[in-house]
């Protein structure tokens, strides 16, 4: 009898008729959200238990019917406890994009109480991998100081470099890449209206440099878009996106139903159940 390929995981339950197979699949920054980021983060974040609140803004003519009622911003904010951290499901808020991909994620967090202006903030578009952003999420929850930074950029190059990704040549103390050179890593300088507290993102000129923060991303093939990108506030603590960065670059295979079109046929597949 053939052994389970993962003895660790059980069984998969009855699939709907018609429903996709599933597959264990890697590598998993080129595995794409399989359609399910909000649901993944979301249950992630319950878990945790972090309270969830819908804001929904729109508008309704006298006698009109509920169904018909046109609905023009919504989103879903989801805060810890101690409401030192959020994070906000923007997708469908009229999100600005990164790069040229919507922003789908917002987390933030703050230093105390006394402030509502969020110390940091951090940015996850689709088909960013669930379970990057549900650890990236679980350590900023087990942190009691959530916006205190802690190490330095190291952690994070050794975070990926300890499975298998590249220091970058021209930058090896700034970026890192994948052995296939389809993702990359790097601290530099952050894009335009990314939040954060320091000073220095708003006073910046355009002919300056302005501060750095780490950004990630996906471009399968050179010159096309991205398959997805994550942008770190500069004052996002190193150890945090260490965490995000060593699942990302796990060579653990992650179970999928969808998979991303630009990447289908470089990811190796085997079947789950």
């Amino acid at each position: 009898m053939e052994a389970p390929l993962h003895p660790e995981f059980p069984p998969d339950p009855p699939l709907p008729h018609g429903a996709p197979p599933a597959y264990w699949v890697g590598p998993r920054h080129l595995a794409g959200d399989d359609g399910r980021l909000y649901d993944a983060v979301a249950d992630t974040l319950a878990g945790l238990g972090w309270t969830s609140l819908t804001i929904v803004r729109g508008r309704q003519v006298p006698d009109e019917a509920p169904q018909d009622r046109q609905v023009l911003r919504s989103t879903v904010l989801h805060i810890s406890p101690d409401t030192l951290r959020w994070a906000q499901w923007v997708l469908a808020d009229e999100p600005f994009h990164l790069g040229e991909l919507p922003i789908a994620w917002q987390v933030s967090a703050r230093a105390d109480t006394s402030s509502p202006l969020a110390q940091w903030s951090a940015y996850f578009t689709p088909d960013v991998p669930g379970e990057a952003l549900a650890d990236f999420l679980v350590a900023l929850d087990a942190r009691d100081q959530p916006a205190a930074p802690m190490g330095g950029p190291e952690l994070v190059l050794d975070a990926v470099t300890a499975h298998g990704w590249f220091r970058d040549i021209d930058q090896p103390h700034a970026g890192a890449m994948d052995s296939t050179f389809a993702s990359h890593i790097s601290l530099g300088e952050v894009p335009p209206l990314i939040q954060d507290a320091d000073p220095r993102v708003l006073a910046a000129e355009t002919d300056e440099a302005g501060p750095t923060g780490w950004q990630a991303w996906a471009e399968p093939v050179p010159g096309a878009p991205c398959l997805w990108a994550a942008s770190f506030g500069p004052s996002v603590p190193h150890d945090l996106v260490a965490c995000f960065a060593t699942t990302l670059s796990s060579t653990a295979p992650v179970l999928r139903r969808v998979l991303p079109e630009s990447t289908r046929e470089r990811l190796l597949r085997a079947p789950a159940g």
